[in-house]
């Protein structure tokens, strides 16, 4: 067996990440297992507490909210694995899951990164992910295949390559990843692992998708469904992937397509939904983009470590 090293990072949610770790102790299918947990700055520090309830694991602090790549970063810097599976705190495995994905990157020395079939948590029967589409760079759009269907084996027979791996559940080989560098911390939050996907792609593997893998989430527990610092990150990093990862020529397009429509778009339906406060928003997203580079520091937006 090759070692497997699981990464997830919580943030003002220890009860969630607790459930998690109830549900992978319950898994012994696979036994070459290290659970790294990454505190990333909660108002409450959980790990003292974590140290007894789950010997065993390693805990890890930071004082202050790397994001959602920093915080994966700093496990990535303790994980002795061959492989280093990212879960989202606010999900919980199945007993398969762990094994099923280790085997494909054993089986498949060309693949770099594989997600498993995801279902919501509170609707366990039905889909979040079954693999990605490809990107349309000039637009910066593509769909999530078989979300919000029922799963009823559908997509069972598509397990092989896909557009991209769902940041929720995904396993890298650890080579890839010394190979095609960190997940880009540059986003801090959304998009950095489709980003993730395009360096590791040019660092000479393919993203997969295995779909006898199964994984339960609970979906933007920690972020919620609807905020300020969702839509700026949405914005910012949705224009930033464009410029990271195309020619001039194809981001001349999206960038005409993304005022003329997105924006107009966007700003329409904040006023209609009572949201009209996110027009600033979505500006200093844009505002963002034409002055800062590709590799700035600057978040652009300022995040509390209580938010």
């Amino acid at each position: 067996m090759k070692l497997v090293s699981v990464i997830t990072v919580n943030f003002n949610q220890s009860s969630v990440t607790e459930a998690l770790l109830d549900s992978i102790r319950a898994c012994n299918s696979y036994e070459a297992v290290e659970v790294i947990v990454v505190d990333n700055g909660s108002e409450v520090d959980p790990v003292p507490g974590w140290h007894i309830k789950y010997p065993g694991v390693t805990f890890i602090r930071s004082e202050v909210n790397l994001g959602f790549a920093g915080g994966n970063n700093l496990g990535i810097v303790q994980a002795k694995g061959d492989y280093f599976f990212f879960v989202n705190n606010d999900t919980e495995v199945t007993d398969s899951l762990i094994g099923l994905l280790a085997g494909t990157l054993d089986d498949h020395p060309e693949v770099g990164i594989v997600s498993p079939k995801i279902r919501y948590y509170s609707q366990p029967d039905m889909l979040q992910y079954a693999g990605y589409t490809p990107m349309n760079y000039y637009t910066a759009r593509n769909k999530c295949v078989g979300q919000f269907e029922t799963d009823k084996g559908q997509y069972d027979g598509l397990t092989g390559e896909t557009g991209y791996a769902h940041g929720a559940a995904m396993m890298l080989r650890a080579e890839a990843v010394r190979k095609a560098g960190p997940m880009p911390e540059i986003y801090f939050l959304y998009y950095e692992e489709m980003d993730w996907c395009e360096q590791v792609r040019r660092a000479g593997y393919k993203i997969w998708v295995n779909m006898q893998a199964l994984i339960y989430h609970k979906e933007s527990i920690t972020v919620g469904g609807n905020s300020a610092l969702k839509e700026y990150f949405m914005n910012r990093n949705r224009i930033l992937f464009i410029r990271r990862n195309c020619p001039f020529r194809v981001r001349s397009v999206f960038w005409i397509y993304f005022i003329f429509v997105v924006a107009t778009r966007n700003m329409m339906a904040y006023v209609k939904d009572g949201h009209s406060g996110y027009i600033g928003v979505l500006l200093r997203a844009i505002k963002w983009n034409m002055v800062n580079d590709i590799n700035s520091t600057n978040l652009g937006y300022t995040v509390k470590n209580s938010a």
